[in-house]
C-alpha cells in the first residue's frame, strides 16, 4: 500500500515511474531493463535490507541515484544507507511535497537528508577523516576562485542552487556554473562528494 502510494504521488506530479518491486531481488532483476535515474528504497524488505539493495544497484553498469524512504530515523540506518552510497535520506512521516522535491533534487545529484539528519551525517564524515591517516603527504588543492569556494561553502551546508542563487544575490545559471567548474577542478562527480570534500576542510563552517 505505501509503495502504491508513493508511485501514484510522483505520477500525479508528472514523474515517469518506469517500475516497482516489493523485494530487493525483483528490483536488482529489473533495474538492468528499466534503467530509471532513480530508486527510492526502503529499508525494510522481505528478503534483503535496503542497504544491501542500495549497493546492489549502485554495482549496476548504467546504476540509479538513491533516495531512501525509510520509518527509522535512527543513526546507525541513516549512517549505514549513506555509506552504501544513497544521495538522500527520507523518513516517512515527511510530507508529499517534501518527498516530490527529494526526488527532484536527489535525482538532480543534490544530497537530500530530513532535517536533523544532515548534520549526523556531516559528524560522521568528520570523524572518519579525522581517523584516516594518510600514507603520504596529500598533493595541493587545486585553486578554486572566493566564488566557487563561497558556493561549495553553501553546498556542503544543502542548500539548493535556488537557495544558494538567492542568497549570494547571483543567478540560478550562475551557481550551476560555478559548481561545474569546481567539478571539474576537483575531480569529483556529484553533490554528495562535493560535501564530503568541502566537509574534509572545514569549509561548511560558518566565517
Amino acid at each position: 500500500m505505501w509503495r502504491d502510494a508513493v508511485a501514484r504521488d510522483l505520477e500525479e506530479a508528472g514523474l515517469d515511474v518506469v517500475a516497482t518491486a516489493g523485494d530487493g531481488a525483483k528490483a536488482l532483476r529489473i533495474a538492468p531493463a528499466v534503467r530509471p535515474s532513480l530508486a527510492v528504497v526502503d529499508l525494510n524488505l522481505p528478503d534483503m535490507s535496503g542497504v544491501e539493495l542500495t549497493a546492489g544497484l549502485l554495482a549496476l553498469d548504467a546504476p540509479p541515484r538513491v533516495l531512501v524512504l525509510s520509518a527509522s530515523g535512527a543513526g546507525d540506518d541513516v549512517l549505514a544507507a549513506v555509506k552504501a552510497g544513497a544521495t538522500g535520506y527520507l523518513v516517512k512521516s515527511a510530507s508529499r511535497d517534501e518527498l516530490l522535491e527529494a526526488v527532484r533534487r536527489v535525482d538532480a545529484g543534490e544530497a537530500v537528508y530530513t532535517p536533523g539528519l544532515a548534520g549526523l551525517v556531516l559528524g560522521e564524515y568528520r570523524r572518519l577523516s579525522a581517523a584516516e591517516v594518510p600514507a603520504e603527504p596529500e598533493p595541493a588543492a587545486p585553486e578554486l576562485t572566493p566564488r566557487e569556494t563561497e558556493v561549495l561553502r553553501l553546498v556542503a551546508k544543502g542548500l539548493a542552487y535556488k537557495q544558494i542563487a538567492r542568497r549570494l544575490e547571483i543567478s540560478h545559471r550562475t551557481v550551476q556554473n560555478h559548481v561545474q567548474n569546481t567539478f571539474t577542478k576537483l575531480q569529483l562527480h556529484n553533490r554528495v562528494e562535493l560535501a564530503r570534500y568541502a566537509m574534509e576542510r572545514g569549509l561548511e563552517e560558518d566565517r
